[in-house]
């Protein structure tokens, strides 16, 4: 039984039945709506999950999960993320939006800021304090994102009666999805290893929350340490447990099974981020939002969004052809049992409407895919900046002309440039010349010139997607297959390959029938898709479009 079973009675009955939070759950005692609507929008983002994980660890799959997703809804087969880079924050925000970066703005986890230079974190917001514990893991909120999700269109569409809650263990992958206007947005705090919000949403913490907190449900989680669910011999998937492109935690010696994790998560909370158990505590607290909240139980639709970002630490770590992977899919797929059991009981089988994806996909660790001799490498960056700055000093006198790398474009110091009155469109050349050279770099790309570019399709959209002038460096840098940024251990994504963009896409509940399609879609389309179900306007900045086989009745 997974642990997400266990405590799912436990919590039910200790949670309280309703909340209320200033200001952000609007007019009470409203008409139901005339629309045709579920009573419930759960989207759910699985961190960093490849389509075919659905495949290949199928024979790790009870009948409650994802299989249960592909045997009653619509499955999406050949979903694409279409910009770059493909990262966590971007694909949130592209999900909610169906928009791009070029237009929502959040162009990854950071950026670099082309005016000042500064580096910007996707939602920071110093204007707003930490709900729920001392850290300052809570100062956030989504004002950097520029467009409308299709859960502020929803609160729109009810004149802000549905209720919009996001959870995650990340900031961003809770803030963005539920949206500018949401009731509130729940993510981890390493400091106290319970859920926090901030000020952005409410003056304090709901009593459910605090409870939920109170419980202590990350340390009864992580107790017995990390041992694999089954027995060796049912993983069917995994490379060796003890392989050198594998990263290690804490004082481990080799990153193999047992994983010590109890006593690590008693000095440092964000232990249980690069643990199945993560996920778990994750949908504990997402039970606990949909009874806290009570969503799903009135008379207008609420929106819940969820993502599992454990997959995401782990997958970093390990690669996706490690047992660790293996497992986490394991567990995941009976958490996700228990928590459409949960809704079943809560909600109703047939009133919820849900769609799981995926922020991304990942690439295969370097030394797996050496070791099968397989294309792939390490991109040194730092040599790469070293090599561009002397060419650049050398031809124009200016010192240390990059001021970063970020999403694999490079930014210039536009101050040092200015001050020198050197000619940008030259040190551009110069540099875009030297990288060209470089081992494992495939094209280097003028970012404000794309469209003009000599780079073959999709590749070229995809930049051009990607692009916001504000946000985004001078010079894209595309990487030969299979090459990163990594070092010797883990991984990483962020390429247009489809290993980083290929992602999942399931339908399932309310208004959905059972099917599939190969057709070619794209992560923009989702929510023009989930808006036309629910009859509500798409969002502001959306350019996807509504993928007509889920809608067909």
């Amino acid at each position: 039984m997974s642990s997400l079973k266990v405590f799912t009675a436990f919590s039910v009955l200790c949670l309280a039945h309703s909340v209320s939070l200033p200001g952000q759950e609007g007019p009470k005692g409203a008409a139901p709506n005339t629309a045709a609507r579920p009573k419930l929008v759960v989207g759910i983002a699985i961190d960093q999950m490849r389509w075919d994980y659905l495949h290949r660890f199928s024979h790790q799959f009870g009948e409650g999960g994802f299989k249960r997703m592909l045997g009653e809804g619509f499955t999406c087969d050949s979903t694409f993320i279409n910009h770059l880079p493909s990262a966590t924050a971007v694909g949130h925000a592209t999900v909610f939006t169906g928009s791009v970066p070029a237009i929502h703005g959040i162009t990854g986890n950071d950026w670099r800021d082309q005016a000042t230079g500064k580096n910007v974190y996707c939602v920071e917001d110093e204007t707003v304090t930490t709900i729920g514990s001392q850290s300052d893991e809570g100062k956030m909120s989504p004002r950097n994102l520029l467009v409308t999700t299709v859960t502020d269109e929803l609160r729109l569409a009810t004149n802000f009666r549905s209720k919009v809650v996001g959870v995650s263990l990340k900031d961003r992958a809770a803030i963005l999805p539920a949206g500018h206007s949401a009731t509130a947005a729940y993510w981890f705090d390493d400091l106290s290893g319970g859920f926090v919000s901030s000020t952005y949403y409410m003056k304090e913490a709901p009593q459910w929350l605090t409870d939920f907190n109170g419980r202590n449900v990350g340390a009864e989680l992580v107790k017995g340490d990390w041992h694999l669910a089954q027995p060796l011999d049912k993983y069917t998937q995994s490379s060796p447990d003890d392989v050198p492109w594998e990263g290690k935690s804490g004082k481990e010696t080799a990153p193999v099974f047992p994983h010590e994790i109890a006593a690590a998560y008693r000095l440092k909370k964000e232990v249980i981020r690069t643990t199945p158990f993560g996920n778990t505590l994750t949908l504990l607290c997402a039970q606990a939002a949909v009874e806290g909240h009570q969503l799903g139980q009135g008379t207008d639709t609420d929106f819940l969004t969820i993502n599992c970002a454990s997959t995401d630490y782990v997958g970093h770590k390990y690669g996706p052809n490690s047992l660790e992977i293996e497992d986490v899919y394991y567990r995941l797929d009976r958490d996700l049992e228990s928590f459409f059991a949960f809704l079943d009981g809560k909600v109703g089988k047939g009133n919820y409407l849900v769609f799981l994806t995926a922020d991304h996909a990942v690439a295969h660790n370097i030394g797996f895919m050496q070791e099968h001799k397989l294309p792939a490498g390490d991109f040194n960056v730092t040599d790469a900046v070293k090599l561009v700055n002397e060419k650049v000093q050398k031809a124009t006198g200016i010192e240390k002309v990059i001021l970063g790398v970020d999403n694999s474009t490079i930014s210039f110091d536009m101050k040092k440039i200015e001050e020198a009155a050197a000619d940008f469109e030259r040190i551009k050349t110069i540099a875009a010349d030297v990288l060209r050279q470089f081992p494992g770099v495939l094209f280097v790309v003028d970012t404000s010139r794309a469209g003009e570019a000599t780079v073959p399709e999709p590749l070229k959209t995809m930049i051009v997607n990607g692009y916001n002038s504000r946000r985004v460096g001078a010079l894209q840098v595309i990487l030969n297959s299979g090459w990163m940024r990594t070092g010797k251990t883990g991984t990483t994504h962020g390429a247009w390959n489809p290993y980083d963009t290929h992602i999942p896409l399931l339908f399932m509940g309310w208004g959905v029938k059972h099917g599939s399609s190969a057709r070619v879609v794209h992560m923009q389309d989702i929510a023009p898709t989930v808006a036309n179900l629910l009859r509500i306007q798409m969002p502001s900045g959306c350019v996807g479009e509504s993928i007509v086989e889920v809608l067909e009745r």
